[in-house]
């Protein structure tokens, strides 16, 4: 779908004319994204076949200097504004120049008094399905009365930032601005820095409203009991959080606040390398039209994807 030109003013917010995520439909007609033998789309997203953390940068205003936990032993890397302003106008240029660019406008929180409204603005169709598919998607009526989003991604992955540029250390760059809330990504296509970056900003914003954010599966037994299941990514909070004799409530991010625990997303990122029917039936049958498959390896006649190659990455999404 064509969008209406993104802003070249810093503060202007982007208007789209359409709203509603697009599907990869465009991409494959392009030949970068393939339909697999059971609807699923398969793609690759470059030479980044995962996160990339030490290009990962947070403005360190006045408030964020005080308010996060900076130095020797934490995973949070400063850069000043100016030069978040940098990558920011040139992720926007690029964009600009695009015939088409994807817009969702899209929550985070099943909780409806603690939701966050963001807006993602991507280069590539199935960036624009795989947060289709992993934020809580409005109905048309929330759509039509959206206003302004409370967080911002410009998602310009195809393109990368000048690594000359100061506190750059490659062409990649991974920028947050809690400020201007707003993320900027450049140097990288893998969906995964979208989905990390808003559960980082969760777990900067929801603290201030005395909610615990947690990285964590969780279901529900049929009594009404939670069970919340903690983790590294790929450790089997997806699997243990789809246990058929229970009610699954999320697998990877919730937020739990006197109302209870909620879910942050509305899909399920699980990763599938060594994926099989019989020990993980429903993330297998989840596998269908509509499901993205990110760096997965497929026979190019019969479609069927291999889960046990690792040639791409040995963490296959």
């Amino acid at each position: 779908q064509r969008q209406r030109q993104l802003p070249q003013v810093h503060p202007c917010p982007l208007q789209p004319l359409a709203r509603r995520a697009v599907r990869a439909g465009h991409q494959v007609r392009e030949g970068v994204v393939f339909i697999t033998a059971t609807g699923a789309l398969a793609t690759l997203s470059g030479a980044k076949t995962g996160r990339s953390p030490r290009d990962k940068r947070i403005v360190k205003d006045e408030a964020a200097a005080q308010e996060l936990w900076w130095g020797k032993g934490s995973p949070n890397i400063e850069m000043d504004e100016h030069t978040f302003l940098t990558n920011r106008e040139r992720a926007v240029d690029y964009l600009n120049s695009l015939d088409k660019v994807y817009v969702n406008d899209q929550f985070l929180n099943w909780d409806p008094e603690n939701r966050i409204k963001v807006r993602i603005i991507s280069a590539r169709a199935y960036h624009s399905l795989f947060m289709h598919n992993m934020c809580i998607r409005p109905t048309e009526e929330e759509l039509e009365s959206f206003g302004t989003p409370d967080f911002t991604i410009y998602n310009a992955g195809k393109f990368p930032c000048n690594r000359y540029t100061h506190y750059m250390t490659s062409s990649t760059s991974v920028d947050i601005n809690l400020g201007r809330r707003e993320m900027v990504i450049l140097g990288t296509q893998y969906a995964g820095e979208m989905k990390k970056g808003l559960f980082g900003v969760m777990h900067y914003l929801m603290p201030k409203r005395r909610i615990l954010s947690l990285h964590s599966g969780c279901n529900m037994g049929r009594d009404g009991d939670v069970a919340l299941f903690f983790g590294l990514s790929g450790t089997g909070k997806t699997t243990l959080s789809t246990d058929h004799n229970r009610l699954l409530i999320g697998d990877d991010e919730h937020c739990w606040s006197d109302n209870g625990v909620s879910n942050i997303e509305g899909g399920c990122y699980a990763k599938c390398i060594d994926l099989s029917r019989e020990k993980e039936p429903d993330i297998w049958n989840a596998i269908k039209f509509g499901t993205v498959l990110e760096n997965v390896v497929f026979d190019e006649h019969t479609r069927e994807v291999d889960y046990t190659d690792k040639s791409v990455t040995g963490k296959n999404q």
